[in-house]
């Protein structure tokens, strides 16, 4: 885990990829589960046996539980000292170029693209999160999340 002492440290890193988190592995287990929180039981990502037969050999991850993980995937990479609070403020240009098959591993690349000053003790924050599943040839999902931090020392 990378830790920034101030927001000036952390500007310091602009334009560079900053972290590059542990393996999470993606059980039919956490599929039923977000299935079950979301209302989404397409057979593709709840039915084994039936996905079996499907496109991926297979049952599948939701796109969005895939995008869901880069909540796990910030809290693992890094930390701003003094921060009194952190917030998601939203997404651009969600992508989600393969699929996560189940028992896949995943793990995030995370680049910070932007950083500005949010009055009157904040900042936002722009990352390139790009989510790569070991052994994959290509990335599952890439994502701008727009981040903001309060109350670390400039």
């Amino acid at each position: 885990m990378k830790i920034f002492r101030s927001y000036s440290e952390l500007a310091a890193c602009v334009g560079q990829e900053v972290a590059v988190t542990d393996w999470i592995t993606i059980t039919q287990e956490r599929i039923d589960q977000f299935a079950q929180a979301t209302g989404d039981h397409q057979w593709i990502h709840t039915d084994p046996a039936r996905a079996a037969a499907g496109p991926f050999g297979a049952t599948v991850a939701h796109g969005f539980l895939t995008l869901s993980l880069l909540a796990p995937f910030f809290e693992q990479a890094f930390a701003i000292e003094g921060a009194r609070m952190g917030i998601n403020y939203g997404l651009d240009r969600v992508r989600f170029p393969a699929p996560v098959p189940v028992d896949s591993r995943l793990r995030a690349r995370l680049t910070l693209r932007a950083l500005e000053p949010v009055p009157p003790d904040g900042v936002q924050m722009a990352w390139q999160v790009v989510v790569e599943r070991e052994g994959g040839d290509k990335p599952v999902c890439i994502a701008e999340s727009l981040a903001r931090s309060y109350g670390a020392a400039g």
